[in-house]
C-alpha cells in the first residue's frame, strides 16, 4: 500500500506527481494492468517460456 503525507507548503499538483511516482515504483500499476483481464494458465506459461527463450537468445549473441 502506498501512503503519502502532504509536506509543508507542497501544492496538490506536486503531491499528485509524487504519488504517481510512488505508485509507479511500487509496481501497483503494472500489477493492475496484468490483472485487468483473465489470462489462462497455459497462456501465462507460454508467455514466460517465450520470455526465457528471448533472454537466452540475447545472452548468446556477441556484444555489439
Amino acid at each position: 500500500m502506498v501512503k503519502l503525507r502532504l509536506r509543508e507548503r507542497e501544492t496538490v499538483q506536486e503531491a499528485v506527481r509524487r504519488f504517481r511516482k510512488l505508485v509507479e515504483h511500487s509496481g501497483i500499476k503494472k500489477e493492475m494492468r496484468r490483472r485487468e483481464f483473465y489470462e489462462k494458465p497455459s497462456e501465462r506459461r507460454r508467455r514466460a517460456r517465450r520470455r526465457a527463450e528471448r533472454k537466452a537468445k540475447m545472452s548468446r549473441l556477441p556484444p555489439v
